[in-house]
């Protein structure tokens, strides 16, 4: 092989790994939560911006959701299937522009490596009953866990405490 060649081998085989390991796989089988819907059915329930990030495992433009400037106590549910996900007394400012949690509530969230660009592993953090995408974790958080729990907040309602539920 000529340097040429091998240099523009070696260029496209870079890119396609990036892109090929790089890429937001969907999520597990559906079958493998609790609560299942058709494609069809998930874009009629969530509006385009949720059905993005719950469904495709998108990410929301840093400091467009209101639930990151939420102050009030409440709770802060998955979009998709409203299963209570964070506490208010677990957010905190981390300065990303997204609501950040350093503890998600019990039996709330499922997480899953996987290989970021150019190989830079990062953890997803998706709903364990409807596997909707909300964001990923990260180990630069605050005491007493030392994460930081990074979510979209189109991914999330928000419940006020008192609020009916």
């Amino acid at each position: 092989m000529n340097p040429i060649d091998r240099r523009h081998f070696l260029l496209a085989s870079t890119t396609l790994m990036a892109f090929g390991f790089g890429a937001r796989s969907a999520h597990a089988q559906a079958s493998a939560f609790e609560v299942t819907r058709s494609d069809a059915e998930w874009r009629r329930l969530l509006t385009p911006e949720q059905y993005a990030v719950l469904r495709k495992a998108g990410t929301e433009r840093a400091g467009t959701s209101p639930l990151d400037r939420e102050k009030r106590t409440g709770t802060y549910c998955c979009a998709g299937c409203n299963l209570a996900l964070f506490s208010s007394a677990t957010k905190y400012d981390s300065g990303t522009g997204w609501p950040s949690f350093w503890q998600p509530l019990d039996n709330a969230i499922a997480t899953k490596q996987e290989a970021g660009f150019l190989f830079m592993a990062q953890t997803e953090v998706h709903c364990r009953r409807c596997g909707g995408h909300l964001g990923h974790v990260f180990k630069d958080g605050p005491k007493p866990t030392g994460l930081r729990y990074c979510m979209n907040g189109v991914a999330m309602t928000f419940k006020p405490t008192g609020a009916g539920g």
